[in-house]
């Protein structure tokens, strides 16, 4: 067995890097552990500089090119790493020879699927090219919120209802493939996360409590998920720097994550800003009463 739980092969990681931090982060981790990794770096969402990386820019929809990566490089695994801002569009899908006869269903995904529906169907055409699909934590684990506080602040009586209150809310979007975040002030949920994302969100929040269309005496807790389907290969929920920094804005108490299915990303900065500003981070699993009793 290799480093990731996997059956040892021969081949090389490639990670494919959509915008962020965590690509750059993944592929440092998995040098360090004395992998060579070829980035394929999406054009028009990368945002990342790969000096210093085997690397290549390839539209997110040409798997064709990407296949034959795959076979030039030796690729055998693969992660999915970053955010997308956009979807291919059905013309921008350039098949290979074996998933030319998927095209179809991926048109049909692409034009009604949600973000989920769409990482597996990419997942599905990467594995048809013979590549095996791993997460970003099997490569960099560290990065999985623990159980727990994770700083020096731990969530009041009031945050616990509104974690509560931002689970449920945040399960039900995640059922219908919209999102993984919600916001809840007073025990009610008053944003959910939709393709915009979670510092989007967070600053419509701040607007909301500016206007008095949300209460400035109740502070209020952002809380993030994994989609009740989520294949875990691909797009754990994060938080990181910007995610503190939006909601100190927003003027909340704290964030709850899924503790070991959701990734904090430059951890240090993350902690210093969190308990700088007294803000609390818990990771919360799936009973919150487990480890919310335990964070007092």
């Amino acid at each position: 067995m290799n480093a990731y739980g996997l059956p040892q092969r021969k081949g090389r990681l490639a990670i494919i890097a959509g915008a962020g931090a965590l690509p750059h982060h993944v592929a440092e981790a998995a040098r360090r552990q004395g992998e060579d990794p070829f980035i394929i770096a999406l054009s028009r969402e990368a945002d990342a500089e790969w000096t210093g990386f085997d690397h290549s820019i390839l539209a997110i929809g040409d798997f064709a090119a990407i296949s034959r990566t795959f076979a030039t490089e030796g690729i055998d695994r693969v992660v999915l790493s970053g955010s997308v801002r956009r979807r291919p569009e059905w013309r921008d899908i350039r098949p290979t020879l074996k998933t030319l006869v998927k095209v179809p269903s991926v048109i049909r995904t692409l034009v009604s699927g949600g973000d989920d529906a769409v990482l597996r169907m990419a997942i599905a055409l990467i594995e048809a090219s013979g590549a095996h699909v791993i997460g970003a934590h099997d490569v960099v684990p560290d990065l999985l919120a623990d159980a727990g506080p994770i700083g020096i602040h731990a969530p009041a009586a009031e945050d616990r209802r509104d974690i509560a209150a931002g689970i449920a809310a945040a399960d039900a979007l995640g059922a219908l493939d919209v999102g993984q975040g919600a916001v809840a002030v007073g025990g009610r949920v008053v944003a959910l996360e939709g393709a915009e994302g979670t510092d989007a969100m967070l600053a419509r929040v701040a607007a909301l409590k500016a206007d008095g269309r949300v209460s400035t005496r109740r502070r209020g807790v952002l809380v993030k998920l994994c989609k009740p389907q989520q294949d875990e290969r691909a797009d754990l929920p994060s938080i990181g720097p910007s995610t503190v920094a939006g909601a100190e804005a927003a003027g909340l108490a704290g964030i709850a994550v899924e503790a070991g299915r959701a990734l904090v990303l430059e951890r240090s900065e993350v902690v210093e800003a969190a308990n700088r500003c007294g803000l609390f981070i818990i990771g919360i699993e799936r009973d919150p009463t487990a480890c919310l009793l335990n964070s007092t």
